[in-house]
């Protein structure tokens, strides 16, 4: 059974990742992915937006797909659908990425599992802005 890490460890990574790549950072203002996104760029992280159809978000510059992505990738935060994780974790696992954070409401607790198995951090269905602020920010 998957359990996430615990506020010790989500903190741990919240401070030492600076570039976060956001798959399914909406341009419209409106959606939740780009409110919690520009609160962790006014908190000092590097967001980078991955949406296949925007050319920027936040003011800057969007990909395509993690793949596309020239700078390190220290984490990678999901607003998609759950049924759109597992791809994601094939990606991550690819790409050799080290940290995965599923937001709220998305869940795949086996794809969890088996990012987990390939040495990456995983936090499931938890909100990184409330964490930032409410266990992580002294």
């Amino acid at each position: 059974m998957f359990e996430n890490p615990n506020r010790d460890q989500r903190c741990a990574l919240l401070q030492r990742v600076k570039n976060i790549a956001v798959v399914g950072l909406s341009p419209n203002p409106a959606r939740p992915s780009h409110g919690v996104s520009a609160a962790m760029q006014g908190f000092g992280y590097n967001i980078i937006p991955v949406h296949p159809a925007a050319k920027e978000v936040l003011g800057v510059k969007a990909y395509a797909k993690l793949a596309d992505i020239e700078l390190p990738v220290d984490l990678v935060n999901v607003f998609r659908q759950p049924e759109f994780v597992s791809g994601i974790v094939d990606e991550c696992i690819a790409l050799g990425l080290k940290a995965l954070w599923l937001q709220d409401g998305v869940i795949d607790a086996v794809a969890a599992e088996r990012a987990r198995a390939a040495g990456i951090l995983v936090v499931m269905d938890r909100c990184i802005y409330r964490d930032y602020k409410n266990e992580c920010v002294r």
